[in-house]
C-alpha cells in the first residue's frame, strides 16, 4: 500500500515568505547580520523573509545578543511585533523557533522541501531538506489579509 502525499494549501503571504527566505540561500553567515551584502544570522533571515512576505510592520530586530542567549521572552515579543501569529502546523512560510542546543535559540523558515536557516557551521544561509532536526518551541506565520 502506498501513501498519497497530502497537498497543503499555502496562503499567499506564506508562499512569499518562503520564496523570500529561499532567495537568501548562499548569503554568508554573520552573527547580528542584517544585510545580505555583508551576511545574515537567523534573525536577519527571518526578518527579511517576513518583509518579503509583505509585512509592513516595523520588524524589531534585536542586536547585541550572544549566540547562546536563551531569552525566549524577548524572541516571542519580537515575533508578535513583526505581525506574526502562532500556528500549529508546518506550512511553507512558517517561521519556527527551535532549540538546537542549550540556551541556543534559532529561527528557521519552512519551505515545501524543508527549511531555510543561517547555518553557522556552513558559514552561509542554506536550505536543508526534510523536517527540522531540533526541538521546536513554536511556529508563527504572517496574518493573511492585512496587505
Amino acid at each position: 500500500m502506498t501513501m498519497k502525499k497530502r497537498t497543503v494549501e499555502v496562503p499567499p503571504r506564506s508562499a512569499r515568505v518562503a520564496a523570500a527566505a529561499r532567495a537568501l540561500v548562499g548569503v554568508p553567515f554573520r552573527l547580528h547580520g542584517r544585510d545580505p551584502a555583508t551576511g545574515l544570522d537567523c534573525i536577519g533571515v527571518a526578518a527579511l523573509a517576513v518583509r518579503g512576505g509583505g509585512s509592513d510592520a516595523p520588524v524589531p530586530v534585536p542586536t547585541g545578543y550572544a549566540l547562546r542567549s536563551g531569552d525566549v521572552g524577548r524572541m516571542l515579543k519580537g515575533l508578535a511585533a513583526a505581525g506574526l501569529e502562532p500556528v500549529g502546523d508546518n506550512v511553507p512560510g512558517t517561521v519556527a523557533l527551535v532549540l538546537p542546543g542549550p540556551r541556543q535559540l534559532h529561527l528557521a523558515v519552512l519551505t515545501d522541501a524543508g527549511f531555510v536557516h543561517a547555518d553557522g557551521r556552513a558559514k552561509r544561509v542554506v536550505e536543508r531538506p526534510g523536517a527540522l532536526p531540533w526541538l521546536v518551541l513554536g511556529r508563527w506565520r504572517l496574518r493573511e489579509g492585512e496587505e
